[in-house]
């Protein structure tokens, strides 16, 4: 008599085991759905103010330099092609080819932050001058922060996956900073198209 249930063959239990993703990739989905909510509060806030304060915003004086932070957000949305390709190159197990793209993405990042507080510094308005400037420098801040914290990251991974001798796996580490990074470079397209294209 044949079992009720058949029992699965070893080689696709190791397929299933393989497509299921990881607690620690999981985890990072989920921190990142709320990281969402985060900044969906902050863009919210933004249009409420927007809405109360027109057709005076920005306020006279405190208008924002458009053609500088373009270039530099083409840099930072370049490197979502450049932690693309590390993550690529860390799951086909090339790791020194990982590496280098990782350190690319760095370089574009620090770029980023760079050209950011060299903003902040030539602006001439303060937080508290206006609804308009808390809201721009609560924006701007937090992305900053959050680039800040992918970068740490970023370094955190080369140092314990690609130093001499580690055997470390790079691919789940690898994908997991990706994740993160492609959503700092999608919240600072929405950012830079709200707080300086629309206005």
């Amino acid at each position: 008599m044949a079992p009720a249930t058949a029992r699965a063959r070893p080689d696709e239990v190791q397929v299933h085991d393989a497509e299921r993703a990881s607690p620690l990739v999981v985890g990072v989905v989920v921190w990142l759905a709320s990281e969402v909510m985060f900044f969906g509060g902050l863009f919210a806030a933004w249009f409420v103010l927007k809405a109360h304060n027109e057709p005076n915003w920005p306020p006279a004086g405190q208008e924002l330099e458009l053609a500088r932070t373009a270039v530099f957000t083409g840099v930072l949305l370049a490197s979502s092609f450049t932690i693309h390709q590390a993550v690529a190159a860390a799951e086909r197990g090339l790791r020194p080819r990982s590496l280098r793209w990782l350190a690319l993405t760095i370089l574009m990042g620090i770029a980023f932050l760079a050209n950011e507080a060299l903003e902040w510094s030539g602006l001439p308005f303060g937080f508290d001058a206006s609804a308009f400037s808390s809201i721009y420098y609560l924006l701007t801040g937090f992305h900053g922060l959050h680039v800040l914290g992918g970068l740490v990251l970023m370094s955190c991974v080369a140092w314990v996956v690609f130093s001499p001798g580690s055997r470390a796996p790079s691919g789940e580490a690898m994908r997991c900073v990706g994740y993160y990074w492609h959503f700092v470079d999608v919240v600072w397209a929405l950012l830079f198209v709200v707080v300086y294209v629309l206005r």
